[in-house]
């Protein structure tokens, strides 16, 4: 597949079939992420897999999350929300979270360690588009969670940036509404 094609094509995908994911497809997915550009040669980067129980562990910690979260909430509102939250995980067959773990280097700027792990998110996708994977880049306010973090072993200024939702697909996407890039751009000469 050509690069701008690639580009052009890849949609989120977020229905998914659970059949499973090949090990070396996931390794191309990963390794694709670690070539993404980055200031200063850091490897801010983190990668956890989660197939199998992996997803059921993790089902629980968003459990626990939205349990302290809402706990103001009615029960019949709050046993809703725990068991959607608890089985969102299990929408795909494979879940790769993608953390980051700044440099602590002085000459390191916070935000391009963030730059460069959200492109290696992009890279990440785009290899799953061309072996035919289905993805879908899944955040929100769980994500950022302090238990989210500890479950993955992040230390205090690491944090979870993906949940990568990936599978064989399962849906047509609908095709991209883009604005046209002349009205978004500024030429100065």
């Amino acid at each position: 597949m050509e690069t701008i094609e690639a580009i052009k094509t890849r949609r989120s995908i977020g229905i998914v079939k659970q059949d499973p994911v090949p090990k070396q497809m996931i390794e191309q997915i990963i390794e694709a992420g670690t070539y993404a550009p980055n200031h200063h040669r850091t490897e801010p980067w983190r990668f956890f897999v989660l197939t199998g129980d992996g997803r059921n562990k993790l089902g629980q910690v968003f459990e626990d999350i939205t349990r302290i979260e809402n706990a103001g909430d009615t029960p019949e509102n709050l046993i809703s929300k725990l068991e959607r939250q608890k089985k969102n995980p299990l929408r795909a067959p494979v879940i790769i979270a993608v953390g980051i773990e700044p440099s602590e280097k002085d000459n390191v700027l916070v935000a391009e360690e963030y730059a460069a792990v959200n492109s290696a998110i992009q890279n990440m996708l785009l290899a799953a588009h061309s072996l035919g994977l289905g993805a879908v880049w899944r955040t929100g306010k769980i994500t950022y969670h302090e238990k989210v973090r500890d479950f993955f072993h992040l230390s205090s200024k690491g944090e979870v940036l993906a949940f990568i939702y990936l599978g064989f697909p399962d849906m047509e996407p609908k095709p991209a509404e883009k604005t046209s890039f002349d009205q978004l751009t500024t030429w100065i000469g």
